[in-house]
């Protein structure tokens, strides 16, 4: 049943931008034609890597729009609402509601850092706000503040709050969250996807997604059927891409500027306080791209090396 609400094989999608700042309409187009064609099942709209903390309510719901209307049912659309602000939350929980999403991706509330107690009480008015299925985002690498296994067992009572996107990468603590709950698991680092979904894990929410989408939903189909060796070899396969994206600068400039090479989004641009990479970044992301035709789809999808670009009228760019 969590497979139906959220799906698999998920993609914490980038979101493209011109130049000036403005949100790329055909760059969005393409990019999602690109990621159904290549399996994915899940599109996570302003997430972490959709530079969400950059996007205005406005961008937000215009982005879960087009999304959801270029989906039309082949995948479902989590949208990121999250803030610390339990009131605004909930605001954009109604706002991705009627914007036609799917499900919703919660973050805990960053920066002020509540008590556990605290989280409890924002997840749950969230929760109870919307009729959609929530599905939980623990990355304290970001927000300063891990969810601990009581917390989400807690969490897990509510019948709308579904799932877990986990990023912490504690192991032993998902695995004892699996044992001790309903909650689904999604393992939210790509560097772990193999060991969270032998453990467990129904899915990934991939960054490395946005080009790999069908390598990912092999491996997933690998470890789901129990043949291990296949999934150990893709995802040994995928570890000079995962490096190159995940560990040498932030993840979404890093995406944005390899499927800008692929000729999948036209530019590369996020907003501040990202920058573009820089240039030994950029010349390691390109021997890998190089390397691996398969990358993209390369090998049997031609795909434009520039697309038109228009400025979207009903969004402004934050000034810069």
């Amino acid at each position: 049943m969590t497979r139906q609400l959220f799906g698999t094989n998920l993609v914490a999608m980038v979101t493209p931008m011109n130049p000036d700042g403005t949100l790329s309409e055909p760059g969005l187009t393409s990019l999602v034609d690109h990621l159904l064609a290549t399996g994915c099942d899940g599109l996570v709209v302003a997430g972490t890597t959709g530079e969400a903390p950059t996007l205005t309510d406005a961008e937000t719901t215009q982005l879960i729009r087009a999304v959801t209307t270029q989906a039309d049912g082949r995948a479902r659309v989590i949208a990121g609402i999250g803030t610390y602000d339990t009131a605004a939350t909930i605001r954009r929980a109604h706002a991705a509601e009627e914007a036609g999403a799917d499900a919703l991706l919660l973050v805990t509330p960053y920066y002020s850092r509540p008590t556990q107690a605290g989280v409890v009480a924002h997840c749950l008015a969230v929760a109870d706000a919307t009729s959609l299925p929530v599905m939980l985002y623990d990355v304290p690498a970001r927000t300063g503040l891990a969810m601990d296994a009581a917390t989400l067992i807690e969490l897990a009572a509510h019948p709308n709050i579904r799932a877990v996107k986990d990023a912490k990468g504690d192991l032993f603590e998902a695995m004892t969250v699996m044992a001790g709950s309903p909650l689904a698991y999604y393992c939210g680092i790509d560097d772990l996807n193999l060991p969270y979904l032998a453990s467990g894990a129904v899915g990934v929410v991939s960054v490395i997604g946005n080009l790999v989408a069908d390598r990912n939903a092999a491996l997933i189909d690998a470890v789901h059927t129990s043949d291990l060796p296949k999934a150990r070899e893709i995802q040994r396969s995928l570890l000079p891409l995962t490096a190159a994206i995940m560990q040498t600068a932030q993840g979404a400039t890093l995406t944005k500027a390899a499927l800008t090479e692929l000729g999948i989004i036209p530019h590369a641009t996020p907003r501040l306080p990202l920058l573009e990479p820089p240039a030994p970044q950029l010349r390691r992301l390109a021997q890998v791209l190089a390397s691996h035709p398969e990358i993209g789809n390369r090998t049997t999808r031609p795909v434009p090396r520039r697309l038109p670009t228009t400025r979207t009228s009903s969004v402004h760019a934050p000034a810069s």
